[in-house]
């Protein structure tokens, strides 16, 4: 596994700072951040957002917020992984 560093919080105090990566095999993003407060936690599990989908915050997963101030981060991140996509579907 390959982790390609993105960026981390630009106000970042030296300690448990909100950091995105792309893992280079899959173009999956890793994002660490804040794990979300119990009010946002329950309006995320407790809201139907799709039709059909099931509520509630499966026990493998997490709600983590990311500082706004982080989406040129964030967007880069998406770039990197979209281009680690396409090449690993041109090598197949």
């Amino acid at each position: 596994m390959t982790l390609r560093f993105v960026g981390i919080d630009p106000n970042t105090g030296g300690e448990g700072s909100p950091t995105v990566w792309v893992e280079e095999e899959s173009a999956d993003l890793v994002l660490q951040g804040e794990e979300a407060d119990g009010v946002l936690q329950a309006l995320v599990g407790s809201t139907a957002w799709v039709a059909g989908h099931k509520t509630g915050i499966p026990a493998h997963e997490r709600v983590i917020r990311i500082p706004a101030r982080m989406v040129p981060i964030l967007r880069e991140a998406c770039d990197a992984a979209e281009r680690a996509a396409a090449e690993h579907r041109d090598v197949r």
